[in-house]
């Protein structure tokens, strides 16, 4: 009896003495951080890949501002749970951070009202301003003030199977329209028995950009829905042909190229193509590996006078007006981001296409990386010659309800289902959109 209480005893003193060790090292390594100087931001974000970002956006700035250090404390949340946690906050007044990432699907939803919760960055954008990529600001903007700082570009580009394309006796260099994609689609289907690409069900990737890249959009500038519109209507006619008439397509499998059902079925070749944005050449590295030196970045094919690109998805950091350091902030933000040292690094880090367009010509951007090594060198050739196509897109308050519509009722009813028409799909989405 006598031995198990001296061993309690022990156990005790033995944890009792580690925590308070822990606890020392925890406030020794906060007091490091911060030296007794240094400003705590706090950061929301819903990709690991952003914090990674920031945490090294962090240790530049400390290295060329030693007289005002400071410390990100970043949380990383599931999508839905930040855009909702955030907006809560923001709307009751409490609770934000200061600063957040807010995907552009969901910023419309924190512009509302005359005086939106975020802080303006006209100050930080105009002395630098001939040197981005404005129309990707402009998604984040708002009665001539942006709320947001994108990290890429985002430009839609075809990614091409070249060793398919060789099997079937195609340049890929002479597919410059979408009749010669279509034609080239018959002959790769013909020779390989493989299809020449596939079409989402259940997101938006293979059919919104193309809307983009004909002028058209969900709604326009002045926020009238325009969904059932004939550019876009026929265009999901385009699409649905591709399918069932052409027969160079078939439905993706999973229903959208982010399931791992795709990655896995495409690593195998079984595509000739797909069409996504720049950013997408991440999931290519990550999830097809088996694809590396197989895969060509070109430009999309075009439209009778339409463009050659678009820039799709995004995300904008914002600062919300509860922050108590603003300023700092933004100068954090700015040079982050908005630099040309770090647009360059949303490359080297992210493998994201830069918004400041002086970055492209940087020795950097044609050094040897993952990227480079997966996809060959010229994939910032392949940028420059459409990035004078990429304006921005109509983000308006109804955009959230109009990508929901496209995403879970239009293409699904019309490409896989079959239920209904092009026509019918997006007059009935547009009607729902306008009553909301």
């Amino acid at each position: 009896m006598k031995k198990s209480l001296v061993l309690l005893l022990s156990l005790v003193l033995f944890l009792t003495m580690t925590v308070s060790g822990c606890g020392k090292e925890q406030r020794a390594a906060d007091a490091k951080a911060g030296d007794g100087k240094a400003t705590t931001l706090t950061f929301w974000t819903f990709q690991e890949l952003h914090k990674n970002f920031i945490d090294d956006g962090v240790a530049t700035w400390n290295t060329n501002h030693p007289d005002k250090p400071i410390v990100v404390k970043t949380e990383v949340y599931p999508y839905d749970e930040m855009h909702n946690k955030l907006l809560i906050a923001i709307q009751s007044g409490t609770g934000a951070p200061d600063m957040a990432d807010i995907e552009l699907g969901k910023f419309a939803n924190f512009l509302k009202g005359s005086k939106p919760g975020l802080v303006e960055f006209n100050d930080v954008i105009e002395p630098v301003k001939d040197k981005l990529i404005m129309g990707r600001l402009e998604n984040y903007a708002k009665s001539g003030k942006y709320y947001g700082l994108d990290y890429h570009v985002g430009a839609e580009v075809m990614y091409y199977n070249k060793e398919i394309l060789d099997q079937a006796g195609i340049n890929v260099n002479d597919i410059v329209t979408w009749d010669d994609y279509i034609a080239a689609g018959k002959k790769v289907v013909e020779k390989t028995g493989k299809p020449m690409t596939t079409l989402e069900s259940m997101e938006k990737w293979s059919y919104y950009p193309l809307i983009c890249m004909q002028g058209s959009d969900a709604m326009d500038k002045d926020g009238n829905v325009i969904l059932d519109n004939a550019i876009n209507v026929k265009t999901l006619q385009t699409l649905k042909d591709m399918l069932y008439k052409d027969k160079i397509a078939i439905i993706t499998p999973g229903g959208h190229h982010h399931s791992e059902e795709y990655w896995a079925w495409m690593n195998k070749g079984n595509a000739a193509s797909v069409w996504m944005p720049m950013w997408y050449m991440g999931r290519f590295v990550q999830y097809m590996p088996d694809l590396k030196n197989k895969i060509v970045i070109r430009p999309m094919p075009v439209f009778p006078g339409g463009k050659k690109s678009a820039g799709m998805g995004g995300t904008g950091t914002a600062i919300t007006t509860q922050s108590k350091n603003i300023e700092l902030a933004k100068q954090f933000l700015a040079e982050a981001k908005l630099s040309k040292e770090g647009s360059i690094k949303t490359w080297s880090l992210l493998g994201f296409d830069p918004i400041r367009s002086d970055a492209w010509s940087d020795p950097v951007m044609s050094a040897p990386n993952k990227y480079t090594d997966y996809f060959g060198t010229d994939i910032f050739i392949t940028l420059k010659s459409v990035v004078g196509d990429i304006g921005s897109i109509n983000v308006g308050p109804k955009f959230p309800d109009a990508m929901a519509q496209i995403e879970k009722n239009v293409i699904f009813k019309v490409l896989k289902e079959q239920s209904q028409s092009p026509e019918e799909a997006l007059k009935v989405a547009a009607d729902d959109v306008k009553a909301k």
